[in-house]
C-alpha cells in the first residue's frame, strides 16, 4: 500500500529521512493507549480488511478503523479536514501517487521510516525525506481484436507527462497491445 503517515500539525519538508524505526514494545503500547488506528484506503474493502485483520490479529488491543473511498474523494476530504483543523487519519493509502507529492507540498505528512520499509523497499520507492512509500503499482494495458483491426488502425495514445497542480499525467506514447482471437 501506498501509506503515509498523517500529522496533527504542519511539518517542514525534512532533507534527509529518519533513522528506521523498529516495532517496539513501548511502540505497542502506545498505540494500544491510543486503542485504535483510522485508515484512509483507496484499495479494495476486502483487500483492506484482510489487512486490518492480520494487523489486529498481530497487535491485539489496536483496533482498525478503515475509512475506504476513492483516491479523488479521499483527496478532497483530506483538504477539507486540514482546512478546518480535523486531523482523523493516521495512516493513508491512495491509488494516485501525485497526491502525496500534493501532501508533501502542502506539509500535511509526518516524517516516519518503518525498519520494514528501510529493509525490503527499494530507495526508489521510498520517498527521500520519509514521507511515504509506493507499495503497489498496477500496469494498464489496452488490448485489440486484430481480426477486427489492423495494426497501423491501432490508437496511438499520448497523454501529456508532467505533474501539475498535483495530478500525474504521463508522456509516453503507448501502442496497445495486440491480441488474436
Amino acid at each position: 500500500m501506498a501509506a503515509a503517515a498523517l500529522a496533527g500539525a504542519m511539518t517542514r519538508v525534512r532533507a534527509a529521512a529518519p533513522e528506521p524505526t523498529p516495532v517496539t514494545p513501548a511502540l505497542i503500547e502506545a498505540a494500544r493507549k491510543e486503542g485504535k488506528v483510522v485508515w484512509y484506503a483507496a484499495m479494495d474493502l476486502p483487500v483492506s480488511e484482510r489487512v486490518a485483520r492480520g494487523f489486529e490479529a498481530k497487535y491485539p488491543g489496536i483496533a482498525v478503523r478503515i475509512e475506504r473511498t476513492g483516491s479523488e474523494r479521499q483527496f478532497q476530504r483530506l483538504a477539507q479536514e486540514y482546512a478546518a483543523n480535523i486531523f482523523v487519519a493516521d495512516v493513508i493509502n491512495a491509488s494516485d501517487a501525485a497526491h502525496f507529492v500534493a501532501w508533501k507540498r502542502n506539509a500535511w505528512l509526518a516524517a516516519f521510516v518503518p525498519e520494514e520499509v528501510a529493509q525490503f523497499y527499494p530507495a526508489e520507492h521510498r520517498d527521500p525525506d520519509g514521507l511515504y512509500a509506493t507499495s503497489r503499482a498496477y500496469v494498464s494495458s489496452l488490448g485489440y481484436n486484430t481480426n477486427m483491426v489492423k495494426p497501423e488502425d491501432a490508437p496511438n495514445l499520448s497523454p501529456i507527462c508532467s505533474i501539475r497542480n498535483g495530478w500525474a499525467r504521463s508522456s509516453r506514447r503507448i501502442r496497445p497491445t495486440a491480441a488474436r482471437s
